[in-house]
């Protein structure tokens, strides 16, 4: 049997997911990198595994890659919807489908992840994002069915304490040019904050690193902006003029 820790990435694909699952990799972790379509690439030495998130059975779908693997010790819910919407234009379309991506899908993997067996030290990452801190209402379908994940993390983390299940968050500012973003606008916005550094895949890799290795912490989430919130931005940064 495989002797490596096992570690589920949904997202695994591209952008920080794709990051993170190097990073496991590299560390030794035998890694089921999720994917949207079967076509979509992960990184080498990964398993990938073909899901839509949006369907009810995607956790099965997802688990079922395991295959003879050991039981995972480390889930990381990184994949996540990301449209526009505002409340002045309400898309009830749009609030469902974030709702189905980005909370539901990782309350299915939790709940499969607590019953997928194993020992010893387990771990969920749930991806939040660091406007919650301050919040603006762009992207107001996104950045509700963020809040609900947070409120879930907490959740989560009270109900599976007792099965030995730590539950905690990463909450990183804009890393990576977003769709419909232009480069201007991302080269002025991506260090916007008082520490005048832009935040980057890697901070995000050292923040699930320290979790892991942090076994007393549970039901936390750290915010990676550079202190950005202090700014209290009323708008999202790639609606603000660079």
């Amino acid at each position: 049997m495989d002797k490596r820790r096992t570690a589920i990435v949904t997202g695994a694909g591209k952008r920080v997911g794709r990051a993170i699952a190097e990073a496991l990799l590299a560390d030794g972790w035998a890694v089921v990198a999720h994917v949207r379509r079967d076509g979509d690439e992960v990184p080498a030495g990964a398993i990938k595994v073909a899901a839509d998130l949006a369907a009810p059975d995607c956790a099965e779908r997802i688990f079922a890659a395991l295959g003879d693997l050991p039981p995972p010790a480390l889930l990381v819910n990184n994949a996540a919807r990301f449209a526009e919407d505002r409340a002045e234009a309400f898309s009830s379309d749009e609030f469902d489908a974030h709702m189905a991506v980005n909370v539901r899908a990782p309350a299915l993997l939790t709940e499969r992840f607590a019953t997928a067996g194993g020992q010893g030290d387990r771990l969920v990452i749930n991806l939040l994002d660091s406007k919650l801190a301050a919040p603006n209402p762009d992207f107001l379908s996104y950045t509700l069915s963020k809040m609900a994940l947070a409120g879930y993390t907490e959740l989560a983390a009270r109900a599976f304490a007792g099965a030995g299940i730590r539950v905690n968050a990463i909450a990183p500012a804009l890393m990576l040019r977003s769709p419909g973003q232009s480069e201007a606008n991302f080269a002025a916005m991506h260090a916007h904050n008082p520490l005048g550094r832009g935040v980057t895949p890697g901070d995000v890799v050292a923040a699930l690193r320290y979790l892991i290795e942090a076994p007393a912490v549970t039901g936390q989430t750290i915010v990676i902006d550079g202190g950005q919130r202090f700014l209290a931005l009323p708008r999202d940064v790639q609606h603000l003029e660079p």
